[in-house]
């Protein structure tokens, strides 16, 4: 066998006084290969991103290596100091983190950025180093090198970030690359291209990849061999294909067990005569940025005469890639944008056409659940006064208001007790069902979920996608569910409507849309989801009440 090129041996990191746990990681072991794609999956806590800042020698104050080694060409990468440490970070190990919003300096270019890389660790002189950066930026195909060498961060898209970001990785031709969820918060598009790209530079070049993820689609799409994770341990280890198709540890099969089937269950159609909770008739939203004199800059179609209905009791899914127009209509729709032009009826009412004072009346009909719940909830309220605030808001008696909470809280899952605490105090999933509750508390007919699940692992993702599927059941709901994840709209949505550039460009049942795409995008879409070929051993999960 190859000899490892790195080599983790009983990796034990101790975390500070006072924290959840005494230690980020306990004996953890692993080696990695020169020309293989090493996958570290679990999820958020389980000790991946820990693993890989150990290695780069970027453990934060107070969190220190207690035990073990991390051999690389026969040096104890844990015995180095601050300064020789830097020689091989970035020259023999390189880095792609998670958010490259980030960990790119927005007040200097992508080129100056690149270039620091040489000038850090080579005697090159500026005029060879402003040739080799649009090269590594060619590499990675982003369109127009120069230009992009001349941009500062903002003025790429997400997926050109994360393109340079692999290219200041790559800069120096490292042994070894470790990808820390390169792709968690990109489209499916524009993640198939970033995973299609390691793929041919880790073959081009020889790298060593170990690649982070929670994400088991990337795994089965790229991964040689697999290491799983779970609260700073080492669960399970082995080729790709065994861990995959013939998983041991049972919290691996647990994990397996909870990522959603790209094949609709099956589910009665919706009658063109269905009664329409909610329906949007050609609506638009244009975005303008105004240059000097009131002279127009830039116009952004963002919403183009969208028509859709939500039949009553049904999900009706709006896929496609960031751009698209997905969350502006989700905002058009519950009014926090107001159209251009069009209409949007909730039942015989059309909200869109409404002041401001008469809207208040109609939004206990329709409310929302919002992408990010950390950012939605106020961090200076308790978790049950945000939840009884719509009560309030509607007439209700504040003391009355906050017992219904408690009884909202234990109708998401939640502990009652916990309505005295704040948003802080909560996981991401339980923050997430607190924002449901608030969403539920004044009886709405109507649901609009945007993203809901996209922030969280794919276990808590199961658990949050279960309960939606029943409170919508139980509580007779309609819903809009937004999302890019095709898995999660195969396994939810009744329908599926398909937006493009701010129009939609596909709608119908979601068993004739994902067994017969018609629109070229729409195949582009589900041609893209990683690990798509891959069928998980274990018995299928089915979403409660799908």
């Amino acid at each position: 066998m190859t000899p490892p090129l790195l080599s983790i041996g009983d990796l034990t990191v101790a975390l500070p006084r006072g924290a959840d746990r005494p230690f980020a990681l306990e004996r953890v072991a692993l080696d990695l290969v020169p020309g293989e794609i090493h996958c570290v999956v679990g999820e958020s806590g389980s000790g991946k991103s820990m693993t890989a800042m150990a290695v780069m020698g970027l453990l934060a104050e107070g969190v220190e290596a207690t035990e073990g080694r991390i051999d690389f060409r026969g040096c104890d990468l844990l015995r180095l100091d601050e300064a020789e440490m830097r020689k091989v970070r970035g020259r023999e190990i390189g880095m792609i983190f998670q958010e490259p919003m980030t960990a790119l300096n927005p007040l200097r270019t992508i080129g100056d950025q690149i270039g620091e890389m040489f000038r850090a660790h080579t005697d090159l002189s500026g005029p060879e180093i402003a040739k080799r950066v649009p090269a590594l930026l060619a590499d990675v195909h982003i369109p127009d090198p120069a230009a992009a060498a001349r941009a500062y961060p903002h003025e790429l898209s997400g997926g050109q970030r994360q393109r340079a970001m692999i290219a200041m990785a790559l800069a120096l031709e490292p042994a070894i690359l470790i990808a820390d969820e390169p792709t968690t918060a990109l489209d499916v598009t524009t993640q198939a291209q970033i995973l299609a790209l390691i793929r041919e530079l880790q073959e081009r070049r020889g790298t060593a990849v170990l690649f982070i993820t929670h994400d088991f689609g990337v795994v089965a799409e790229i991964a040689t061999r697999v290491t799983v994770m779970q609260n700073g341990r080492v669960v399970e280890q082995g080729a790709a294909d065994d861990v995959l198709d013939r998983p041991q540890h049972p919290y691996t099969k647990a994990l397996i067990a909870a990522v959603p089937s790209l094949e609709p269950p099956p589910r009665p159609r919706l009658a063109a005569s269905h009664e329409a909770a909610l329906t949007i008739d050609h609506v638009s939203k244009t975005y303008g940025r105004r240059g000097l004199f009131g002279a127009s800059k830039r116009v952004v179609h963002a919403v183009r005469d969208v028509s859709l209905s939500l039949p009553r009791g049904a999900t009706l899914g709006i896929v496609g890639e960031s751009g698209s127009g997905k969350s502006t209509l989700a905002r058009l729709i519950v009014r926090l944008l107001d159209p251009d032009r069009g209409a949007i009826r909730l039942g015989d009412v059309d909200i869109a056409a409404l002041s401001r004072r008469a809207l208040r009346a109609q939004t206990r009909h329709i409310q929302m659940v919002f992408q990010d719940p950390h950012a939605s909830l106020n961090p200076r309220h308790k978790a049950g006064e945000l939840v009884a605030q719509g009560l309030i808001v509607h007439g209700t008696p504040r003391k009355a208001a906050l017992a219904r909470a408690a009884e909202l809280f234990a109708l998401v899952g939640l502990d009652p007790a916990g309505v005295d605490r704040y948003p802080h105090e909560f996981s991401g999933g339980q923050r997430q069902r607190i924002g449901l509750a608030r969403a539920l508390a004044v009886g709405p007919e109507v649901l609009i979920a945007d993203e809901p699940v996209s922030a969280l692992d794919v276990s808590v993702q199961a658990q949050v996608l279960d309960l939606l599927v029943r409170l919508k059941t139980e509580l007779g709901l309609s819903m809009v569910f937004i999302t890019h994840d095709l898995r999660v709209a195969a396994q939810i949505c009744d329908r599926i409507a398909v937006m493009r550039n701010g129009e939609v460009v596909e709608i119908a049942d979601t068993v004739d849309l994902f067994a017969a795409p018609r629109h070229p995008y729409t195949r582009a879409l589900l041609a893209a989801v990683p690990g798509r070929h891959w069928i998980p051993p274990v018995p299928e999960r089915r979403i409660v009440g799908a």
